[in-house]
């Protein structure tokens, strides 16, 4: 695919991204009905709206690539595409039931093990991030658009990561240590990834965990944007596995946390 027709499918689903997280927000106030997966996860009537939007929107677009879901997909046949959409409705389904803002809608183009194209909606804030290519990531935010680059936001020599828990693991703290982090901020869901493009944040660690669905699109913006990310121990972080699964991360701003 070429960098035109990226960028065609990726400002074609920003319409329905905005549609999907009004949605999103009008389904939790008329009170939601959930659900508990067999894996012990939630899932609410607002998680299925939005899959069904956004994979509608896809389809139509892209009616040749595959697309795989966290709501629809069957673990039990293992992943064989080079190119797919990975699609993670609501990452944040907890929050999003607690009525909190950091839920986040998600949806992806994997090509060759690469996340080329992303599009993160998180409608309790008006942000919309979306990107196409290396250098093109892009934040819509009071009907403004505005180029991302990872910019350092915080004072020279704070250094603030973002962590899924309160207490991040020995492993975690060892390595936020070597990069001389002054401070540690909880953050749900795949919004991590885009407050570190938009430069707000410096880094964000974590052991693995979650599916490849709910990075991936995040993954992408960030990347993008000039955001470094591996694995904990310097590996490539690559998409396609056969069980979805993560590895380890370490996404970090910029090679220099100060600059």
């Amino acid at each position: 695919m070429t960098e035109a027709e990226l960028k065609r499918i990726a400002e074609d689903l920003i319409e329905t991204f905005n549609f999907a997280g009004k949605e999103s927000i009008k389904l939790f106030k008329e009170t939601l009905k959930i659900e508990i997966k067999e894996d012990g996860s939630p899932v609410s009537n607002g998680d299925l709206r939005v899959n069904e939007l956004i994979s509608k929107k896809i389809s139509e677009l892209t009616p040749n690539i595959p697309i795989i879901s966290e709501e629809t997909v069957n673990l039990n046949i293992k992943n064989k595409s080079k190119i797919f959409w990975l699609i993670d409705p609501i990452d944040g389904t907890k929050e999003y039931i607690a009525g909190k803002e950091e839920y986040t809608l998600n949806a992806a183009l994997v090509i060759n093990t690469v996340p080329v194209l992303g599009l993160v909606g998180v409608p309790r804030k008006d942000r919309l991030f979306f990107s196409y290519a290396p250098g093109e990531s892009y934040l819509i935010e009071k009907n403004q658009t505005r180029k991302i680059n990872c910019k350092k936001q915080q004072p020279k020599g704070k250094i603030v990561a973002l962590s899924s828990v309160l207490k991040p693991s020995d492993i975690i703290m060892n390595k936020l240590k070597e990069h001389k982090v002054t401070s540690i901020v909880k953050m749900a869901s795949s919004y991590k990834f885009c407050v570190i493009a938009t430069g707000e944040y410096d880094i964000y660690a974590a052991r693995e965990r979650a599916s490849e669905w709910d990075y991936a699109a995040g993954h992408a913006v960030a990347q993008n944007a000039g955001a470094i990310i591996k694995t904990l121990d310097e590996k490539p972080f690559l998409y396609g596995k056969e069980d979805y699964r993560n590895p380890s991360l370490l996404i970090k701003r910029s090679e220099n946390l100060n600059d």
